[in-house]
């Protein structure tokens, strides 16, 4: 689900642990009210791409491309409720074509439907997650452009642990693994940027 949908079942007492979101805010919010035990950390930083499931549409210059190619519909997450939308709406604003596509976006409540839009036909192209394409079956693969950081604010995913995971070993350890060689080294294998203590 996305990271608003998940902090509102939480909110509405939903029995998780553990809260790995894609945003910093909605861990920040739920460690003020003592929802969660933990003060927020970030595990990871998301990579935004632009992405077409068949090869060769998308070349290395993906600014030019949205700037020239005049796609009559593209995929975004929810801004209101998805980082990675957030993080769409913010490059193509720096782009300076916000205004071109915001009345030709197709509209995915979260990162995972946004995905599913574009590798169904929903549209041409759209924005998703780089671990997405990674992770994605090779017909899959297609083409994409890797959306520059400095074009939106940056994607950090905090995770925070739930009054209910306290004393919960496995919680807890999971939390830890995040940061350890180990964790770090899978999420840089997933296509995230780990945390700044792998470093």
């Amino acid at each position: 689900g996305s990271t608003g949908q998940l902090y509102a079942q939480i909110k509405q007492g939903a029995p998780f642990d553990a809260f790995l979101a894609a945003d910093e805010a909605r861990p920040a919010l739920l460690h003020e009210d003592g929802t969660a035990t933990t003060a927020p950390f970030t595990y990871a930083t998301g990579h935004l791409a632009l992405w077409s499931p068949v090869p060769d549409v998308i070349p290395k210059d993906g600014a030019a491309f949205l700037g020239q190619a005049e796609l009559k519909r593209i995929v975004i997450a929810n801004p209101k409720l998805a980082p990675y939308g957030l993080a769409a709406k913010e490059s193509l604003s720096a782009l300076g074509l916000w205004q071109t596509y915001e009345t030709r976006i197709v509209m995915g409540q979260n990162i995972a439907q946004a995905f599913q839009n574009v590798a169904a036909g929903g549209a041409p192209v759209g924005f998703v997650a780089l671990s997405q394409l990674l992770a994605a079956p090779e017909d899959l693969h297609g083409s994409h452009w890797t959306v520059p950081m400095d074009l939106h604010t940056p994607i950090r995913q905090d995770a925070v642990l739930l009054k209910r995971g306290v004393g919960n070993p496995a919680a807890e350890g999971f939390l830890a693994y995040l940061t350890s060689p180990a964790g770090c080294a899978t999420i840089r294998d997933a296509g995230y940027q780990p945390p700044d203590i792998c470093k």
